[in-house]
Parts: structure tokens; C-alpha cells; sequence
């Protein structure tokens, strides 16, 4: 019996054993939820006018660029100037040979002061044509009298009415010639002013301080009417050309329409560049409306270069200024409320150029309050109400 008891008595121990000290343990302290407090940084924020900024990309063009060509068939003597070289105002850039143009002006000349011999010659004869024609009006009319009188033949009489006819012809052409003088003279005069023409032309000067493009012809060459020698253009007449989206179309025409100046700045090969938006073009497409800005001269953009501008668009009134963190979702910014988030809906105007790296948005915010700190630090899970510390 002792020995079927004691395993008994072991077990019963221990449950005893458990059961006291269950009884006797300490207490536990009641656990106090606590909510986690996040820590973000602010800023005071309050409405103002504000110039956002629109980031273009253009090619450089010259409107006024002038294509130096040949007036007429010749050869060419030489070429002073190379691609790329700047060149002043009536600067010698080419040559025809005028050995093929100074013909043209000699036989002009020639053929003009004929024009002007023939009419005193045609003056001359007229005068005589016309005592021609009253002798013979003078000797039908003795042919005829004597005809009358039954003392001559018909035939002296016809002979004298062709005679008579004859001098009416010579003196009716005559005047026809002198009145058709000033048309004669008018045309060779004309074609003397194209040949003196084209003789300037084959000194070919540049009309304005330029820039030579591109050089298509070298000394010696053969040329066609019209064939390019030379391109140039105004060193103060370089564009940019770049597309603005349509949304901002009619924003700038109207600055335009208003005689506001906006103004463009960027960076070519480590320089500095300068643009003043001039004119948007009448026509549009899918990607939106061309915009020219005349680029200023100390720019020294080569023709055809491609760059980046940051236009300035007209002033935005009651707008902030935040750093692109601030935004969650792209539609709403969190205002900090007596310790807790608070989501505000936003309109998004554009971007503000600080001139530093990071650029700033430019939004519309009705329900924030001036001066109301709004949170920028980006947190991933920001929600309404969330508890917040502020870091100073």
C-alpha cells in the first residue's frame, strides 16, 4: 500500500504546491495604452503673389538668317570668310567674277543710248517725212486738176495718190515710233537698272553684324542662277523656338496681349542664358502652341542648338511656396492642429524657381489659414488626426 500511495501523495504535493504559489503571486501593474507620436518638421506658410516657372525645351533658329546667292551665271572669284566667323556691319563676304557681269551693263548702257540717238534721228526725219508728204498731197491735187481738164492720163493721177499714200505711211510710222519711245526707253532703262543691279550684287557685303552659318561655294566654282554661296544671320536675332503646352497658351498670350515682359533664363555649355518671351504662333497641334523668345545678344548660342529655359509665367495671387515633400498622394498637404495632422485638399499652380537645386510647388490652398504651420516632412502613412511632435 505505502508504495501504490506515495506517487499519489508526490502528485498532489505539487498540484498543492502550484495552487499556492498561483495564490500567492504578486499582482501585475494594469498596462496604459499609449499612442505613438511622430516627429516632423513644419513651416509657416502664407499666401502671396507668387511667379511660377514653366521648364521649355527649344531649339535655337534665326528668322532673319539671309541666303547670299548668285544674281546671275559667273563664276566665283573668291570667298573671304569661313563657317562660324563674325563678321561686321558691310564687311566684305564674297565675289563674282565681273568679267561675267560687266558685260551685261556695257550692252545696257549701249542699247539705251541707242534708244536715245533714234529719237532725235526719228524727230529729224519726221520733219522732213512731213514736207514729203505736203508735196505730194501737192502734186495729187495738180494731177487731178489736170486730169479735170481732160489734160492728163488716170494713170499720172494714180501714180500721184500712191506717192501720196506713201509719204502718209513714212510720216504715220514715224510718229508711232516717237510715241512708242518712252515704253522703249522705260524697258532698256530697266534692264540697265537689273544689269547695274546684279553688278552690285557680285560684291556680296554683309547688310548687318552677322554670323557666317554655313559657306556652300569656294572660289572657283561655277554658279547657277540663285545658287547659295553663303548663309548669315543677325547676331541679335537668334530664337528659340519651344513648345508650350496648350493649358498655358492662352495665360501667356494674354501676359503678351497686357505688354508683360517674361522673362526665360538657362545654361548652354556652362554660360548663362537669357531669353524674353516675344510672340506665341497662331497655329497649334497635339503637343501645343510654338513660343518664341528672342534670345539676348551676349547669349552666343550657335544656330540650331538645342537648350533648356525656365520662363517665368505671369504672377499667381494668394499662392505658397512648399518644398515638393509637403505633397502626399500629389492632392493634399497636412496642416498641423493642435498636435494632429489635418488634410487639405490643394490646387497645384506650378513651380517657383528658388535658384537653388530643389525647386519649390506653387499651390492653392482655400482652407489653409495664414501663418497655420503645414507639415513637410513626407510620411509615408499621414492620415487625419495622426499625432504629431513638432521638431524646432
Amino acid at each position: 500500500m505505502p508504495r501504490r500511495i506515495l506517487p499519489i501523495l508526490i502528485l498532489a504535493l505539487g498540484v498543492g504546491i502550484f495552487v499556492a504559489l498561483k495564490a500567492t503571486r504578486p499582482a501585475p501593474h494594469p498596462v496604459q495604452p499609449s499612442e505613438r507620436i511622430w516627429r516632423i518638421e513644419v513651416t509657416d506658410v502664407r499666401p502671396a503673389a507668387h511667379h511660377p516657372i514653366l521648364t521649355l525645351f527649344g531649339q535655337v533658329e534665326a528668322p532673319d538668317r539671309i541666303q547670299a546667292a548668285a544674281p546671275v551665271a559667273g563664276r566665283l572669284l573668291e570667298v573671304r570668310v569661313r563657317d562660324g566667323e563674325r563678321v561686321a556691319a558691310g564687311a566684305l563676304l564674297a565675289r563674282l567674277d565681273p568679267r561675267d557681269l560687266q558685260p551685261r551693263l556695257t550692252r545696257a548702257q549701249a542699247d539705251l543710248e541707242k534708244e536715245r540717238l533714234k529719237l532725235v534721228h526719228d524727230r529729224q526725219a519726221l520733219e522732213q517725212e512731213r514736207e514729203i508728204l505736203r508735196l505730194a498731197r501737192q502734186a495729187l491735187e495738180r494731177a487731178e486738176t489736170v486730169q479735170s481738164k481732160q489734160l492728163g492720163s488716170a494713170s499720172s493721177v494714180d501714180e500721184a495718190r500712191e506717192q501720196y499714200a506713201r509719204a502718209q505711211l513714212s510720216v504715220m510710222l514715224r510718229e508711232q515710233s516717237i510715241a512708242e519711245h518712252p515704253a522703249r526707253l522705260a524697258s532698256l532703262e530697266s534692264a540697265l537698272a537689273e544689269a547695274e543691279r546684279d553688278l552690285a550684287r557680285g560684291t556680296i557685303r554683309a547688310p548687318f553684324e552677322a554670323r557666317i552659318g554655313v559657306v556652300e561655294a569656294a572660289a572657283g566654282d561655277q554658279l547657277q542662277p540663285n545658287q547659295t554661296i553663303l548663309t548669315l544671320y543677325p547676331l541679335d536675332g537668334l530664337y528659340v523656338r519651344a513648345k508650350v503646352p496648350g493649358v498655358h497658351s492662352e495665360e501667356l498670350r494674354a501676359a503678351l496681349t497686357n505688354g508683360e515682359q517674361l522673362t526665360a533664363t538657362g545654361s548652354h555649355a556652362g554660360r548663362p542664358v537669357t531669353a524674353v518671351l516675344e510672340r506665341l504662333s497662331g497655329e497649334a497641334d497635339a503637343r501645343g502652341v510654338d513660343a518664341l523668345l528672342r534670345l539676348a545678344p551676349e547669349s552666343r548660342l550657335p544656330l540650331g542648338a538645342f537648350v533648356e529655359l525656365r520662363l517665368e509665367r505671369p504672377p499667381a495671387p494668394d499662392t505658397i511656396a512648399l518644398p515638393f515633400a509637403a505633397l502626399h498622394g500629389g492632392d493634399r498637404i497636412f496642416a498641423v492642429r493642435d498636435g494632429r495632422l489635418h488634410g487639405l485638399r490643394i490646387e497645384r499652380v506650378g513651380e517657383l524657381d528658388t535658384g537653388a537645386d530643389e525647386g519649390r510647388v506653387l499651390l492653392r490652398v482655400p482652407e489653409l489659414q495664414p501663418g497655420e504651420p503645414v507639415m513637410i516632412t513626407h510620411l509615408p502613412n499621414a492620415l487625419d488626426t495622426l499625432k504629431v511632435e513638432i521638431v524646432q
